[in-house]
C-alpha cells in the first residue's frame, strides 16, 4: 500500500492530509488562534464533587470546567497502608479545593467541558509512559505475536519502579537501546512535569504537546509510509529537527515541496474536502451513501442510485453493499465521525451475503486508528457501529450553523470560503488582461481575504501582478462572491471608494477603535471610517469630513454643524470590509 503524509502551511491554518493508495483517509487542522488541549497536562482545583454523578467538575483555567469521572481519578496506592476499593465514592477521593493533576482526554464540545483523567500518560516515540501503573502493555495494532512478545519482555527489562510502560506500533522491531533512549526523554520530562506541579499556582498548565506536524512526525511517521511532503521550509526544518530526535532514518523520506501548484490542489484532496463536506457522496458503481448527523448519532444510508447491474437484484445489492462498506470505513476516518453510527445497507436476502458485507466493512476498518467496533446487525437489518469521540469531526472544524436557516443546514466558515474564493480569484485574475478589478463579497470573508492593514491583500496582489479592490456586503452569500467591474486601476478606484476626501458625512459610530479607544469607527457598506476623537459617541451620529481615503479604511474628523456636501446621503451600516487598523 503507497502512504503519504503531505503538509499544507500557511498563516491561516496547518493541514495534514494522509493519503492511501492516492486516496485521502486523513485530515488534520491546526490554526494559530486555535489551541489543542487533548493530551495537555493541567494543575487544576477540585471545584465540585457530584456524589449523585459520581463524578468531580476540576477549574483547569479553561472557559468550563472539566469533567472527571470516578473510574479516572488516580489514587497512589504505594503510599497507602489501607488503600481505598477499586470503585470508590467520588466524594472519598477527592474534596473541593483540593489540587490535582489531570490529563484531557477529550476537547468540550457544544455545552460540555473537556473531559480529563487523572490516569496520566506521556507519549514518545516508541513508548508511552504512565506513571503510577505497574504493567506493560504492547499496541494491538503490531499483528506478530512473537514481536509483541520480545518487545514485552524489553520493556519489562527497562520498566522503573512504579511506571507503567506501553509499547507504540512504531517500536515493531526497535532494539533496546531505541526504548531506553525513548524511556530517558520520557522521565526528565515527568520530572520537569512534577516540579511545575510545585511550583505553579493552580489553575496552570503543566506541559503541552507537540504542534500538529510535530506529533504527526512522532506518531505517525514509520517506513511504512512513502512519503513525508512539505510545503512550508519552517515545518520542513521542525519536522527533520524531531526526526533527528526519533528517527533519523526516516529523515530520507521528508521532503520539501517547492512547485508553484498548491500541493492540496496537485494531489486532489482540496476536491476531496469538498466531497467530504457534502450529505450525499457517490460511489464508482453510480450508487450513493448519505450522511446524517443528529446530536445522539451519525446515520448512513445506502442506495443503488443509478447502477442497475448486470445479472440479478441480489447481486447488484451484493456488490454496491460491498462498494459501500469500503467507501464508508473511509468517509468515517475522513469526516473523524464518532459515537455511534448505524449503517443502514440495501436490504439482504441472502445471509452469505450479509456476512460478506460485515466481512468487508470489519476489513476495511482495520487501518483506522482510532477505536472502532462493528456490533452486527440489529433486528432490522441495521448495522451498528460505535467509534471514540475525541475531537470535533470535519464539519463541526470547517463548517458553522447556518445563518440563513438558523442553524437547520451548514455553510462553510468565512475562513473556509476564504481560501476558496481565495484560489478562485487567483485562477481567474492570472488570466485576466485587466490592470485592476472590483470584487463584492460577505463581509467576514472579505476582511479575512485583506486581512490586518489589507497585508493579505498586499501579498496577493504582488503575486498576481493585478491591483485588487474588495467591497463588502451583508446581501452577498458567505460563500459567494462577484466581479463587479475590470479595467484600468483609476477606472476602478473611482469605483472602489463610497467616500472621497472633502465629503462631509452624518456617520453612526459603531465602536471605539480597537488600538486607539479615543477613536470611533465608523461604516459604510463595510467601508471602515476612522472618526478622530469619537470614541465616546458609540451609538451616535457624528458629521464628520473625510480627510484621507487609503485602500482599506479612511480617516474623518467632526466638524460643526451646517456643513454638509450636498447630494450625499448620510449611510449606516453594520457590514465591515475589514477590522480596524
Amino acid at each position: 500500500m503507497d502512504k503519504r503524509i503531505l503538509v499544507n502551511c500557511n498563516n491561516r491554518a496547518t493541514r495534514v492530509a494522509i493519503l492511501e493508495n492516492g486516496k485521502l483517509v486523513e485530515l488534520y487542522i491546526e490554526r494559530p488562534l486555535e489551541h489543542r488541549i487533548v493530551g495537555n497536562l493541567y494543575k487544576g482545583i477540585v471545584a465540585n464533587v457530584l456524589p449523585g454523578m459520581q463524578a468531580a467538575f476540576v477549574d483547569i483555567g479553561l472557559e468550563k470546567n472539566a469533567f472527571l469521572y470516578v473510574d479516572d481519578v488516580y489514587t497512589d496506592i504505594h503510599n497507602d497502608e489501607n488503600p481505598p476499593p477499586a470503585r470508590a465514592a467520588i466524594e472519598k477521593l477527592l474534596k473541593v479545593g483540593e489540587e490535582i493533576i489531570v490529563q484531557v482526554v477529550k476537547e468540550p464540545f457544544g455545552t460540555k467541558g473537556a473531559r480529563v483523567t487523572g490516569q496520566i500518560t506521556l507519549p514518545g516515540r516508541y513508548l508511552v509512559l504512565v506513571p503510577g501503573a505497574d504493567y506493560v502493555g504492547v499496541s494491538r495494532r503490531i499483528e506478530s505475536e512473537t514481536e509483541k512478545e520480545r518487545l514485552r519482555r524489553e520493556a519489562e527489562k527497562i520498566r522503573p519502579p512504579d511506571m507503567g510502560l506501553i509499547v507504540r506500533t512504531v517500536a515493531e522491531g526497535a532494539d533496546r537501546s531505541a526504548l531506553a533512549q525513548d524511556l530517558q526523554f520520557l522521565m526528565q520530562l515527568w520530572r520537569r512535569v512534577l516540579t511545575r506541579f510545585q511550583q505553579k499556582t493552580a489553575p496552570a498548565i503543566l506541559y503541552q504537546d507537540l504542534a500538529l506536524t510535530c506529533r504527526i512526525a512522532r506518531d505517525l511517521f514509520v517506513e511504512d509510509f512513502s512519503t513525508f511532503l512539505i510545503d512550508d521550509e519552517h515545518e520542513y526544518e521542525k519536522v527533520c529537527e524531531v526526526l533527528d530526535c526519533f528517527s533519523p532514518q526516516l529523515k530520507r523520506k521528508v521532503r520539501l515541496y517547492d512547485r508553484p501548484e498548491p500541493i492540496f490542489e496537485r494531489y486532489g484532496i482540496e476536491k476531496e474536502i469538498e466531497k467530504a463536506l457534502q450529505r450525499q457522496v457517490w460511489l464508482k458503481s453510480g450508487g450513493y451513501l448519505v450522511f446524517d448527523e443528529t446530536e445522539a448519532l451519525t446515520v448512513i444510508d445506502v442506495n443503488t442510485g443509478r447502477y442497475t447491474g448486470r445479472r440479478n437484484l441480489a447481486e447488484t445489492i451484493l456488490k454496491t453493499n460491498l462498494e459501500a462498506a469500503e467507501e464508508i470505513a473511509r468517509q468515517v476516518r475522513l469526516r473523524d465521525i464518532g459515537g455511534i453510527i448505524i449503517v443502514d445497507f440495501i436490504d439482504m436476502a441472502i445471509e452469505e451475503h450479509r456476512q460478506k458485507v460485515l466481512s468487508k466493512l470489519n476489513e476495511a476498518i482495520k487501518q483506522d486508528r482510532t477505536k472502532t467496533y462493528v456490533l452486527g446487525l440489529t433486528s432490522l437489518g441495521l448495522v451498528e457501529m460505535t467509534r471514540k469521540k475525541v475531537r470535533q469531526d470535519l464539519a463541526q472544524v470547517l463548517q458553522q450553523n447556518c445563518p440563513y436557516c438558523n442553524g437547520s443546514g451548514r455553510v462553510s466558515t468565512a475562513l473556509t470560503a476564504s481560501l476558496r474564493i481565495e484560489r478562485e480569484l487567483k485562477k481567474m485574475l492570472q488570466k485576466a488582461p485587466r490592470e485592476a478589478v472590483l470584487v463584492e463579497m460577505h463581509p467576514e470573508v472579505a476582511s479575512i481575504i485583506i486581512g490586518t492593514g489589507g497585508s493579505n491583500l498586499k501579498k496577493m496582489e504582488e503575486e498576481l501582478g493585478r491591483h485588487v479592490f474588495i467591497r463588502g456586503s451583508e446581501d452577498m452569500h458567505i460563500e459567494h462572491y462577484r466581479v463587479i467591474a475590470a479595467g484600468s486601476r483609476k477606472e476602478i478606484e473611482k469605483m472602489a471608494f463610497p467616500v472621497a476626501v472633502g465629503d462631509v458625512l452624518e456617520l453612526f459610530i459603531e465602536e471605539p477603535h480597537s488600538s486607539d479607544p479615543e477613536n470611533g469607527i465608523a461604516r459604510i457598506h463595510g467601508y471602515v471610517i476612522n472618526v478622530e476623537g469619537a470614541g465616546e459617541l458609540v451609538s451616535q451620529v457624528v458629521r464628520a469630513e473625510i480627510t484621507e481615503v487609503c485602500r482599506t479604511f479612511a480617516r474623518a474628523v467632526p466638524v460643526a454643524a451646517g456643513r454638509h456636501k450636498p447630494g450625499r446621503k448620510p449611510e449606516k451600516t453594520a457590514s465591515s470590509l475589514n477590522p480596524p487598523v
